[in-house]
């Protein structure tokens, strides 16, 4: 069996792979947490994949987590942990779905396909809004308390960085800038989002 000289040295040359550390701040440059952070590319796009796991539940009458981040084709289970019912909606252009009156787990998850942004509310309880970003991309995450985010293990390349914060005015969308991630070493990027206070 002969084995071709670019299969050979594929066995041996490591992967090159880049690492990016997003901080988001607002407009008086203070941390802004719970920024979500995505790269996306055509290379990205090909490489998406179902996010396991995931879940929008209820507890103490909020939504938990109040953000969610999934990739597209993601199924979402919605779990309600209150000891009342909740009446789970969206009316966002990307996915419209209703959730009657419930206690528990809906038996069927629902099925988030296209990139975007849905808001969440209940008809019950007016005080809870959640948001669920959908990205077409495996390379996403949330900023943590001191706003920053460390996506590693990527592809070198030219990608589109987009950050979004619910804090942002209804509607809008994520800003987006471009970036180069590096074959090797990392590359550090400060987003500023004026306007969104943590």
């Amino acid at each position: 069996m002969r084995l071709s000289i670019g299969f050979l040295l594929a066995l041996v040359l490591p992967v090159q792979a880049g690492t990016l550390r997003v901080e988001v701040r607002d407009g008086a440059d203070r941390p802004l947490p719970e920024a979500v952070v995505f790269l996306e590319s055509a290379q990205a796009r090909r490489q998406v994949r179902p996010t396991e796991g995931a879940e929008m539940g209820q507890a103490g009458r909020q939504f938990v987590p109040q953000v969610l981040v999934v990739s597209t084709g993601t199924e979402v289970n919605f779990p309600n942990r209150d000891t009342v019912r909740h009446h789970v909606y969206s009316f966002s252009p990307v996915k419209k779905f209703e959730l009657k009156l419930y206690i528990g787990t809906p038996t069927k998850p629902v099925l988030f396909d296209q990139p975007g942004i849905a808001v969440l509310g209940c008809n019950i309880h007016d005080q809870m809004v959640g948001w669920i970003v959908i990205v077409d991309t495996p390379y996403f995450g949330r900023t943590a308390e001191q706003g920053q985010l460390v996506l590693d293990k990527l592809p070198p390349g030219n990608y589109r960085l987009r950050s979004w914060h619910p804090g942002l005015p209804v509607g809008a969308s994520a800003l987006d800038q471009a970036v180069t991630v590096p074959a090797e070493g990392r590359l550090a990027v400060t987003v500023r989002m004026p306007g969104v206070s943590p």
